[in-house]
């Protein structure tokens, strides 16, 4: 059990501690944008294609119209839609194609990723940075470190942290929206 809540309190302060991360402005740019669209396209990868998934369900059912790239029913994306692309590292090579393709045809990319440097970053219109450790820093040769000093990293393997984050942090977009759009549900 001790590792178990070791894990949900890395989790939660990770969520908590990434807020400093954002700021209004981008906040709003990022809403503005999504509001603004006449679709919405959602990529993402392994779990980050599942986070997508989830932040598309949500839009439909706040009553805007969406699509998950790569599903056979997605239209092709225009100037007036807006791509959302999320990866941790920002450098997934289908994440940054989708995104510079959307670029290419006018669409507005929105980035969610812990890297706003990254490739991913560097496309996108607004980039929200979404703190939380990924996959590389499980490699990074400092792994006896963290150990001998009592930071166990895996307690959130792999990309949980971000995923997990993202996952919040676009719930709470959607509970703004909400509120901008003042939809009933």
């Amino acid at each position: 059990m001790e590792i178990f809540n070791n894990a949900t309190d890395v989790i939660l302060d990770n969520i908590k501690n990434a807020r400093e991360f954002l700021d209004e402005e981008t906040l709003n740019e990022f809403e503005f944008i999504l509001l603004g669209s006449e679709k919405i396209f959602l990529v993402g990868t392994g779990i980050s294609e599942f986070v997508a998934k989830t932040f598309a369900m949500r839009l439909t059912h706040i009553g805007l119209r969406t699509h998950v790239v790569g599903e056979s029913a997605s239209p092709p994306i225009s100037e007036n839609d807006c791509l959302v692309a999320i990866s941790g590292s920002g450098k997934n090579s289908i994440v940054v194609s989708a995104a510079r393709i959307a670029k290419s045809r006018g669409a507005k990319v929105l980035a969610v990723t812990s890297y706003p440097e990254s490739a991913i970053g560097e496309v996108s219109d607004v980039t929200m940075t979404v703190k939380g450790r990924i996959r590389k820093e499980w490699d990074d040769g400092n792994h006896l470190r963290r150990q001998i000093h009592g930071n166990f990293t895996s307690l959130t393997p792999l990309g949980t942290a971000f995923e997990l984050t993202a996952t919040v942090f676009l719930d709470a977009i959607i509970s703004e929206m909400m509120e901008k759009i003042q939809n009933p549900f």
